[in-house]
């Protein structure tokens, strides 16, 4: 049966006890509808499933090496804890699909697209049916590595062949398998880090400007008024089981930024790397288990409990702490399936959406030129804070040739279930909006999916400014959230339209 994306869908937000009416609007659209050759997906009958899996040491051999993620050098001489790309591989002898993740802050997508080229050429994986994202470690290796230092030159190829023979390895293992989704809540664990400030609190923007919201603030209840958004707590599971009903594969999914406060010079995977270890104590494993944390929309959401201090920690502990609460859900939600099915069809979507590059205004360009030609010191001390850095992200983004960039959206169909992935740092209502219209029974939304293209706020947080707001942080037009649900929902759509009539 085809299943067909339609574009012309048009855009509602429905609560969740609505979706199983809403599931039916493209049914009663798709007569009327345009249908878009290129976004043509096949599905068929459910036919017995199959499942591999693999993981591959991607630890960096060289150092040291460069940490990115802040806003000078940040060099690690050693490692702390080792480093994976971790994949699983579906086939339900009509489709197959590939889902990667990989320990990095977020892997360039011109390494993505270098590996999915590799594993192709090796499997039988159509290219576009690979989603490979990020963990979004803050203390890992750089991904690019064209040019740099040796180390980082160095890392690029061992990355690159990882994540290829991540997919193929889990390809050669595939053996009879079974599915299911699952959820459960950990809500103590995720906190909104952007703040309405009390009156006369907040300080000046980057760009000599007053935003109304801040991210970090301090946790002093002399300063903190409110969250500027809201919180995700749902730990989502993809859970695969061999034909003896033992654990294959755990993919988990929650939308919280990163942990921190890692070993001082050290290379760590924080606490998704963590989550992976602990996983298979929990459960009853086939010796080829794989478990993966992947990031969600966590673009504002972090582990700071503003407002609260939080007892002193070891190096390393919070990490262990987070991990081992995830794990804990993450069973709890495993022990919450009935029953994992056989036979369940696969489908999957991918979409090349074009934004616009945000261009900074005369104003934003002359504040830039004047912060880059100060030179007394004293005259600099008197800037804001980062404003030499922003400067020069804002000249960049000034003489940057060309007008927009092209990324991928992704939407993968299993069962009656979705996974959705999104290349950017995205913020927790997104993922939100997308669960609360996706006609699926469980919906993951995967950020840092297929590349990194900074952060992707809402236009109403763009409103209210803050550092993910700000020009060089987040890169393309400022209602770009908004294109890109509308394509996400057409997507999901397509699917569930697909799923709805085989």
């Amino acid at each position: 049966m085809r299943c067909f994306d339609v574009r012309s869908l048009k855009t509602i937000c429905l609560p969740k006890q609505l979706r199983s009416a809403f599931s039916l609007l493209p049914v009663l659209l798709l007569a009327s509808s345009l249908l878009m050759p290129q976004d043509i997906a096949w599905g068929a009958e459910p036919q017995p499933l199959q499942a591999g899996t693999a993981a591959v040491d991607i630890t960096p051999q060289q150092f040291p090496i460069n940490m990115p993620g802040g806003f000078s050098a940040n060099m690690a001489e050693s490692v702390h804890d080792p480093f994976f790309a971790r994949a699983v591989v579906l086939s339900d002898q009509q489709t197959t699909i590939a889902m990667v993740l990989v320990d990095n802050l977020g892997v360039d997508p011109a390494v993505i697209e270098e590996a999915k080229q590799l594993a192709a050429a090796e499997t039988t994986i159509p290219r576009q049916n690979m989603l490979v994202c990020s963990t979004h470690t803050h203390s890992g290796p750089p991904s690019s590595g064209s040019s740099g230092a040796a180390p980082e030159v160095a890392y690029r190829p061992l990355l690159t062949r990882g994540i290829a023979d991540s997919i193929i390895q889990a390809y050669q293992q595939l053996q009879p398998a079974q599915v299911e989704f699952s959820s459960a809540d950990l809500p103590e664990e995720v906190f909104n880090r952007r703040w309405f400030l009390k009156p006369g609190k907040m300080q000046a923007n980057p760009f000599g400007k007053m935003d109304l919201v801040k991210m970090n603030p301090p946790r002093s209840p002399d300063v903190l008024e409110r969250p500027a958004g809201p919180t995700d707590p749902e730990i989502t599971i993809l859970s695969v089981l061999d034909d003896k009903q033992r654990s294959l594969a755990l993919f988990a999914n929650y939308s919280l930024h990163y942990v921190g406060a890692t070993p001082r010079g050290q290379l760590s995977a924080d606490y998704f790397g963590e989550f992976s270890r602990l996983m298979p104590s929990r459960l009853r494993t086939n010796e080829k288990f794989v478990a993966m944390m992947s990031n969600g929309t966590s673009g504002d959401i972090n582990n700071i409990p503003f407002g609260t201090t939080r007892p002193p920690r070891e190096t390393f502990e919070q990490i262990r702490i987070v991990a081992q609460k995830a794990a804990d859900t993450a069973w709890t939600a495993f022990e919450k399936i009935e029953q994992h099915q056989s036979k369940v069809s696969l489908a999957m979507l991918e979409r090349k959406v074009e934004l616009k590059y945000r261009r900074p205004s005369e104003e934003e360009i002359a504040f830039a030129k004047h912060v880059l030609e100060l030179k007394d010191e004293a005259e600099i001390a008197k800037l804001p804070r980062l404003a030499d850095a922003y400067a020069r992200r804002t000249m960049s983004a000034a003489e940057r040739e060309e007008d927009s960039v092209e990324v991928i959206l992704q939407a993968i169909r299993i069962g009656n279930d979705v996974v959705l992935g999104i290349p950017f740092e995205t913020l927790v209502e997104i993922g939100l909006e997308l669960k609360a219209r996706s006609p699926f029974e469980n919906t993951m939304v995967i950020g840092l999916a297929n590349g990194r293209y900074g952060y992707l706020p809402t236009p109403h947080q763009h409103r209210l400014g803050g550092y993910e707001t700000w020009l060089g942080t987040n890169w393309v037009q400022e209602d770009a959230s908004d294109i890109l649900t509308q394509n996400l929902t057409e997507m999901m759509s397509s699917l569930h339209q697909e799923f709805a009539n085989p």
